[in-house]
């Protein structure tokens, strides 16, 4: 079967597509998936190009969705022929989150989903949405369940209630989709104006272009009425979080996601104490969170954003693509 590995110490340059070995019949409670589709996220970037330092030959990819092959003994959640999306943390399946580093991670601590055939415990996989093709199923893994636990598990998102979106990669995308799913306003910054068109096509309620506005924090109070938002999706880290502390209301929450703009920042303390905002850090979320919003999705019919597709010998190019910012919503592969 085809695979990726990556050679240390990382670098696109470090990536190399290989025939090896297909996995052998599933043990009991595992399953064999064929793999047809990744999606690609800063995390897998941040391990390909060395920032985040993994095995030599590490197979890379957190995201996979497939078609079950094969089930060992003991399996009945699964039949062969269904169609299945990979999670983040196989061993967290409910409750609170019982990690903090990515060492049962597909693609970081363990072997990824860039390769044809894997045979795997079924508690690292879900069943997909129905209707979904495997490249859409692949960006729930990291990207979207990032942007439904933000908003519905841990900031409890409700009509009414009020967004702010940073940028256009796959968490913000998400996170517009599922806030206007659930009845909520949102606000939408880019850099771009012709993204931002496409924001507000996708039904943001305003867009900033954080470029000519640097002070997009006090635009969103200029169009809160000077109250703020309910729920920040706060990518950016030390370099948006000042901003976002300016954007949110007094007792909002603030969802820390990712740190595109570096890992550590002056923050103004004192303004987000007298602000009363809850600033919580999250990394992705529980096989049970992803089941329940693969539920949501089924019902109300919401199917990810696509920016384009790549084949699995293509991977660098893919990161290439994704390293340009050009993109809009979710880069995959499919094979």
């Amino acid at each position: 079967m085809k695979s990726i590995t990556l050679s240390s110490p990382g670098g696109l340059e470090h990536l190399s597509l290989n025939n090896s070995a297909e996995p052998g019949a599933p043990g009991p409670g595992q399953m064999r998936v064929r793999i047809h589709a990744c999606s690609l996220n800063y995390h897998d970037y941040a391990v390909v190009v060395g920032a985040i330092q993994t095995e030599d030959q590490r197979i890379p990819m957190a995201d996979g969705a497939g078609v079950v092959e094969a089930i060992g003994e003991g399996v009945s959640e699964f039949k062969v022929g269904d169609h299945v999306v990979s999670t983040f943390f196989p061993e967290w399946l409910t409750g609170s989150a019982p990690i903090d580093n990515f060492s049962t991670t597909p693609g970081d601590g363990q072997n990824g989903y860039a390769r044809e055939q894997v045979v795997r415990s079924t508690n690292w996989f879900t069943h997909a949405p129905k209707g979904y093709t495997h490249a859409e199923a692949a960006t729930l893994t990291t990207a979207g369940l990032t942007a439904w636990r933000a908003l519905v598990v841990n900031g409890g998102l409700k009509a009414g209630d009020t967004v702010l979106t940073l940028g256009t990669g796959g968490v913000s995308v998400f996170a517009l989709q599922f806030a206007k799913l659930m009845g909520a306003r949102v606000i939408s910054t880019s850099s771009s104006d012709e993204k931002l068109e496409r924001l507000k096509a996708l039904g943001a309620d305003h867009t900033i272009n954080y470029k000519t506005t640097p002070a997009w924090g006090a635009r969103v109070q200029e169009l809160t009425n000077g109250v703020g938002v309910d729920h920040v999706i706060e990518v950016g880290g030390p370099g948006t979080l000042p901003e976002s502390i300016d954007a949110v209301r007094i007792g909002g929450h603030i969802a820390l996601i990712g740190v595109l703009t570096g890992r550590a920042g002056d923050i103004p303390t004192a303004k987000l104490m007298a602000k009363q905002a809850r600033l919580q850090g999250l990394i992705v979320g529980s096989r049970t969170h992803q089941q329940e919003m693969i539920r949501a999705i089924e019902v109300n019919g919401m199917h990810p954003i696509l920016d384009r597709s790549f084949a699995l010998e293509d991977i660098a190019d893919a990161f290439r693509h994704e390293e340009s910012g050009k993109h809009f919503g979710k880069i995959c592969l499919e094979f």
